[in-house]
Parts: structure tokens; C-alpha cells; sequence
């Protein structure tokens, strides 16, 4: 079952420092870019992953194409994908041994879930940092 008590998802924000954000975008009027921006003002470290702008830069961050490509450790893999589309991430996420799988709003696939609880990660599903942060009182 994905976490969804406030304990667990504090426990979550608050040990978690990278973040790679798979669906990131250039665009500033997209929801992945603002999550983007706004995890950043919390003191997070985020790591763009879209594979359509690899090697160019988001909000000061070199974009990756994939979670493999990324040459450093990373806590937490945000995922701002259709859901038909989070599959192969879900286990590039866990081939990658990524602790946390976060799948954004609107973002739902109980199989992947499972698949990734059962190797280890942990796993919310359908919920926005940017929302939880401030409603768990999480100071930056």
C-alpha cells in the first residue's frame, strides 16, 4: 500500500535532499516546473530527467534523459507522467535502488506500485509535495 498517513509522508519530506523529477519541463507554465521551482526554495535538490531535453538546463539543473543517466545518488524519484507512461520508470526506479517513488497527482499505477514496494522502495501515489509540504507544517 502506498503511504499515505502524515507521518509517513513528513518522514519522507523531510529525510529525502535529491529529487529527480522525471516530466520535468522548460515550460513555466507547467505544473512540473513549478513543483520544480518550489521543492528548489525548500532547499531540495532537484535533478530534471525528460529524455527531450537531455544535456540542456532547467531552473539551473542539467537535464537527464532517463534515471540511469543520472551519475549521482538520488533519494527520490518524482514522477510527473501519464500513467501509462510510468512503467519503465518505475523500474529504472527500482533497478536503480531510488528509496522513495513518488508519483504526482493524477498519476496512478497499482502494479508499478506494488512491483516497487515489493522490491523495497517506498511508494506515494497521488499527492504533490508542493501540497503536502506546507499542510504538514514542514519548515524549510
Amino acid at each position: 500500500m502506498p503511504i499515505e498517513n502524515d507521518q509517513g509522508l513528513r518522514d519522507i519530506l523531510t529525510s529525502v535532499r535529491t529529487i529527480a523529477l522525471v516530466g520535468a519541463s522548460e515550460k513555466t507554465s507547467r505544473p512540473s516546473h513549478e513543483v520544480m521551482e518550489y521543492l528548489q526554495r525548500q532547499g531540495y535538490r532537484i535533478i530534471p530527467v525528460n529524455p527531450r531535453l537531455a544535456g540542456k538546463q532547467v531552473l539551473g539543473e542539467i537535464v537527464y534523459a532517463d534515471l540511469s543517466s543520472i551519475p549521482e545518488p538520488v533519494d527520490m524519484a518524482e514522477l510527473f507522467l501519464a500513467p501509462e507512461r510510468t512503467d519503465a520508470v518505475i523500474d529504472q526506479a527500482i533497478a536503480e535502488n531510488i528509496p522513495v517513488l513518488w508519483l504526482q497527482i493524477g498519476v496512478i499505477n497499482e502494479a508499478g506500485a506494488e512491483r516497487a514496494e515489493q522490491a523495497g522502495l517506498k511508494v506515494v501515489m497521488d499527492r504533490c509535495p508542493k501540497r503536502e509540504i506546507p499542510r504538514l507544517n514542514i519548515a524549510s
